[in-house]
């Protein structure tokens, strides 16, 4: 638990280091972005950037690319979120690309990340198949911080729930609570 809350570029809280290590992040990330921009799956896609100063990018017809950068600090879009659509000053260190340097970048690894592809997975399906795969993370990684299951473990979960999972399309809130709480109980047992 402890090496896996060494992350090298962030503090974000032990939950989201452990979904960043395994990149459960990503995959949730994906899904909002399909959703708060109204985009296929197909055009959302998932770099490896070690450095962790690019955050995102979107690149236009012209095949011009706009990116936002900044220095690994969730204090900055937290900010933003709360104080939208204003600007305000930040406790954050500047960001210099002098100091920086070069930025690097990998195609995503889908085997070493398995749980990315899982969660693009049920993006895909739809329906509770992200409650389900939220649900089993949230139960893996609280039994994974208390030392109760080893880190790969995590992944092996997710899989075995969504394996076992009946997926509902279009669900209502209260089967999106009865798929919530379905899948905590099984996770718990898994």
């Amino acid at each position: 638990v402890e090496d896996a809350l060494r992350h090298p570029n962030w503090s974000m809280g032990a939950k989201i280091t452990i979904d960043s290590a395994t990149m459960v992040n990503k995959g949730l990330e994906v899904i909002e972005a399909h959703w708060l921009f109204g985009l296929p799956y197909e055009q959302v896609n998932v770099l490896l950037h070690p450095e962790s100063i690019i955050h995102s990018y979107v690149e236009f017809r012209d095949s011009s690319i706009i990116a936002q950068l900044g220095n690994p600090d969730m204090r900055v879009p937290i900010q933003y979120a709360l104080t939208y659509p204003a600007r305000w000053e930040s406790p954050a260190q500047r960001l210099s690309l002098a100091e920086i340097g070069r930025l690097t970048f990998r195609e995503m690894d889908f085997e070493r990340y398995p749980a990315l592809k899982l969660a693009i997975d049920c993006g895909k399906a739809g329906g509770t198949a992200t409650t389900a795969f939220n649900a089993a993370n949230e139960i893996a990684v609280a039994r994974f911080l208390s030392h109760e299951i080893s880190f790969l473990r995590i992944e092996e979960i997710i899989g075995e729930v969504l394996d076992r999972h009946n997926n509902e399309h279009n669900p209502n809130l209260e089967q999106i609570e009865s798929c919530d709480r379905r899948v905590r109980e099984l996770a718990a047992t898994l």
